[in-house]
């Protein structure tokens, strides 16, 4: 897996930009949210009541 739930968002969004529309699909518009700075996609994704393992599995199809 080229993703990881411990990398931070903004990494990954800055590494695979077409990530961004993932993100958007599962409601995180973390990439212009100030904690996507210091959060990792694990956070973000209990933050917002997602399945951390969807949305890397996803992620990951992504790139």
């Amino acid at each position: 897996m080229a993703i990881t739930k411990e990398q931070s968002i903004n990494e990954v969004v800055e590494q695979y930009p077409n990530t961004i529309a993932i993100f958007r699909n599962y409601g995180m518009g973390c990439f212009g949210c100030a904690a996507a700075r210091f959060e990792n996609i694990e956070q973000g994704a209990a933050a917002h009541g997602i399945d951390i393992h969807a949305l890397i599995t996803d992620l990951n199809k992504a790139v």
